[in-house]
């Protein structure tokens, strides 16, 4: 089966549909790795989308804080007007929704988390060293999680000695997920944080076991229009152009 794998739309009603245009007729089933919401201004529109797939969802930090299950005065400014923003708007089936979804599922052999496998909502994978911690609350049965929430498409594997390396995405090539333990990262379609602008995205092949990470450009102007319109903070808006 081939499974379109996304992470942290952020209310980017343009960068999803990028998506979904780009990777139209590759995959069979969708699985969202959390976020939703923050940030963007079209989260009731992202949200209509993203049903529309069917997907597997789970709940990220920025979810929870609009849903009020995390403190938001632990987000820094921006994010939190944009959080309190997000809950002015929210429509009510979709924050129903939402409630509902987990931040953290099993699919064997794959583990599904927003943040980590050890902190599904909020602790960020940013090295090797916070990758080896989380190898350790990995069986058997589930040698390869997919995580989100850093923005940052990455994939960490672990080595016959027991060391763990990093890898950067090549665009273009699959890359077999066989034969080790891994932890991956799509990366984020509404707020890349990267350097690269373009929404980030991945396939993958549950069957044969091979992921290929992808990018696609979006009318990132479309977006940022529509934050203007909104009031949301001008440095969110701005940020986009640089994908940081």
């Amino acid at each position: 089966m081939r499974i379109l794998i996304i992470s942290d739309i952020h209310a980017n009603l343009a960068a999803l549909e990028a998506v979904l245009d780009d990777a139209r007729g590759d995959w069979d089933e969708m699985w969202f790795l959390g976020d939703l919401l923050g940030y963007g201004p079209d989260p009731n529109a992202c949200g209509a989308l993203l049903r529309e797939q069917k997907p597997i969802v789970l709940t990220g930090n920025h979810d929870w804080a609009v849903l009020g299950k995390l403190d938001i005065t632990t987000f820094n400014i921006q994010a939190r007007q944009a959080i309190e923003w997000t809950q002015a708007v929210l429509d009510e089936e979709l924050r129903d929704f939402l409630l509902a979804q987990p931040a953290r599922l099993i699919r064997e052999p794959f583990l599904l988390a927003h943040a980590s496998p050890r902190q599904p909502v909020w602790e960020y994978i940013l090295d090797s060293g916070i990758a080896a911690a989380n190898f350790e609350q990995m069986d058997a049965a589930t040698p390869i999680a997919l995580v989100g929430h850093t923005h940052v498409p990455v994939l960490y594997s672990t080595t016959g000695t027991g060391g763990v390396r990093m890898a950067t995405p090549v665009y273009g090539e699959a890359i077999s997920l066989a034969g080790s333990r891994f932890i991956v990262n799509p990366g984020s379609v509404g707020q890349p944080r990267d350097g690269d602008p373009r929404a980030a995205y991945a396939l993958l092949d549950t069957e044969e076991l091979m992921w290929e990470y992808r990018r696609v450009a979006y009318p990132i102007g479309e977006t940022q229009q529509r934050m203007r319109q909104q009031q949301l903070p001008e440095r969110l808006a701005v940020r986009l152009e640089y994908g940081w």
